[in-house]
């Protein structure tokens, strides 16, 4: 049972942070890998680097999208591996042997595991690590584990191909949110590696985006768990913030 990991990148006007992408992916020791890059129409040199590359690519096409998601749906649809992986430009692999360990854990499942999942750590602009991402992977993962927020990093979720549904493309910033759920709705099986698995660019949102993105997680909380539930734990999450606030400032 060696699956194949369809991992696809997407970029943008990323020639400064794509290459060390691709090569986190292309020094994979583990031999059943197809790579995708799927690239919005770049103009700024990200082609150049891609062509560059081109022999270890199964597939790439620059072209005009609708936006990240619609970008990431092309992917999907393209992927044919048993897993799709989503590692976009700027994030990278844990190191040069984390997909063969994967891999290794899968082979000792009775059957393909439907998600696979794992630790994320930050990274700055100057590839320095900010450390694990404060959410930390719950032991046992369900659809229900997102209601305490975005608990796996999409860049540390692995999903059968076979279940992975496309991006819901009337989300702007958190699709990848609501992706997520929707996946776990589907499986009936996980896998907790107990790694980090991939590394997250934190390319600083701005304040405005930021915000458009927390009211479409609201929305999607909303919906997949409900209104009463999702207000209740906003309210806890706020008063937890501004107690750990106040006692940070007595300190």
């Amino acid at each position: 049972m060696n699956p194949t990991f369809s991992i696809i990148t997407i970029t943008y006007n990323a020639a400064q942070w794509l290459e060390p992408t691709i090569l986190s992916i292309l020094s994979q020791s583990y031999p059943s890998i197809e790579y995708l890059i799927i690239d919005g129409a770049s103009s700024d040199g990200t082609v150049d680097i891609i062509r560059h590359y081109e022999a270890g690519i199964a597939y790439w096409k620059s072209e005009p999208d609708k936006g990240l998601y619609d970008a990431m749906n092309k992917g999907l649809k393209k992927a044919t591996g048993d897993y799709v992986w989503f590692v976009n430009a700027g994030d990278t692999l844990d190191s040069a042997d984390i997909v063969q360990q994967v891999a290794s854990l899968v082979q000792k499942e009775p059957t393909l595991p439907d998600i696979i999942y794992g630790e994320t750590i930050i990274m700055d602009e100057q590839g320095h690590s900010l450390g694990l991402r404060r959410l930390k992977s719950p032991d046992k993962l369900t659809w229900k584990s997102f209601r305490m927020g975005m608990l796996v990093c999409h860049q540390s979720f692995v999903v059968k191909l076979e279940l992975a549904p496309l991006f819901d493309m009337q989300y702007r910033y958190s699709s990848d949110f609501d992706w997520c759920i929707r996946c776990m709705k589907e499986a009936d099986t996980y896998l907790n590696t107990r790694k980090v698995l991939s590394h997250f660019l934190d390319g600083g949102v701005s304040t405005k985006q930021r915000k458009a993105s927390l009211k479409e997680r609201y929305r999607i909380m909303c919906n997949y768990y409900g209104r009463v539930s999702t207000n209740f734990r906003h309210f806890w999450f706020a008063v937890r913030f501004y107690t750990a606030k106040w006692f940070k400032g007595r300190v």
